[in-house]
């Protein structure tokens, strides 16, 4: 047992100690800030920052969902449309049902940790590829979410207080001047949260001891099917809080979005500094790489750049991002 937590604690530490990555991720950020404040004056507003950070707060807690799961060395294709799903559940909980918005909030968020446990019972129990099980997970959670919501997305106008749980402002109602929206405060807690998890608890070690070397996690007598399950349903639990942000930003659960919001999460994942291997990855990391991506497209729409070429600059992106991670491999 003391050599799994050997282990354990030395993935933990090679994995926070990526320090010259994430300090590239950030001056890369700093660039493509000064760039796009160079190319048009409207860039650098406030409401135009406000905004890329509303827009991060979705996509980053989305891509802390899919850091835990890629630590393990899985992938989970499901968070774009499991946020989805969880919006989705939420709606039905507060506008059919008409229940109070602690248990709409509650529902949403026990709809991904119920989603992820199943994910995980896939991949731990019966061996399913990560990558099948996710993908199976993703077609059943979109199809749901168009089964519940009768293909046609529900109002949250009865629940007037919803959407202040992105859009409104506690900083902003104490300092007027800086009018920092709510779901950037959730992101925030989020992080910390996860990131004391990972650096401070028996979950966090074995999270990076199962991407480290899980075989030798077993033999030493650990049950590493439950600890996978569990960064399974801890993951599909964040995803209920993205859920949660972005409908209430929409004031409404679109049953048929959310597909696509797992390519920006991985990438902001693999930007940040996560292997795709396993074993190595921090929060802070991700948060960096959420931001890069949220400035990239908030800045060539800006530009006035075509959707589909965005959407070209994001694949680049992540191809690069993913061939860099190959070669930092090789050197260690």
């Amino acid at each position: 047992m003391s050599t799994t937590l050997s282990s354990a604690g030395f993935a933990a530490g090679f994995g926070q100690s990526g320090a010259y990555h994430k300090l590239l991720a950030f001056a890369s950020l700093i660039i493509l800030i000064i760039g796009f404040s160079l190319a048009s004056p409207n860039f650098m507003q406030m409401s135009n920052m406000i905004a890329i950070l509303q827009a991060t707060s979705v996509n980053g807690v989305l891509a802390i969902a899919a850091t835990l799961v890629i630590i393990t060395g899985g992938i989970d294709l499901s968070v774009g449309t499991l946020m989805t799903f969880c919006a989705v559940i939420a709606g039905v909980v507060l506008t059919f049902w008409g229940l109070p918005l602690p248990l709409g909030i509650l529902g949403a968020i026990a709809a991904g940790a119920l989603s992820g446990f199943a994910s995980g019972v896939f991949v731990a129990k019966f061996n399913v590829p990560p990558f099948i099980a996710t993908l199976g997970m993703m077609l059943i959670l979109k199809g749901l979410s168009l089964v519940i919501s009768g293909t046609r997305p529900i109002y949250f106008n009865d629940t007037p207080s919803f959407p202040e749980i992105a859009q409104g402002s506690i900083i902003g109602d104490l300092l007027p001047f800086l009018p920092l929206p709510n779901g950037v405060l959730i992101l925030f807690l989020v992080a910390i949260v996860i990131s004391f998890i990972l650096a401070k608890t028996a979950l966090g070690r074995y999270t990076f001891a199962l991407g480290s070397n899980e075989e030798a996690v077993r033999l030493s007598g650990v049950n590493t099917d439950r600890w996978k399950i569990a960064v399974y349903a801890l993951a599909g639990a964040i995803c209920g809080v993205a859920g949660l942000l972005i409908a209430s930003r929409l004031n409404s659960a679109q049953p048929a979005l959310g597909q696509g919001y797992e390519l920006d999460a991985i990438a902001a994942v693999v930007i940040g500094g996560t292997s795709l291997s396993g074993g190595r990855g921090t929060i802070l990391g991700t948060l960096i790489g959420a931001l890069i991506m949220s400035v990239l497209a908030n800045g060539l729409r800006i530009l006035s750049v075509a959707q589909e070429w965005q959407t070209v600059v994001t694949g680049s992106i992540i191809i690069l991002a993913v061939y860099v991670d190959m070669l930092r491999r090789r050197k260690t």
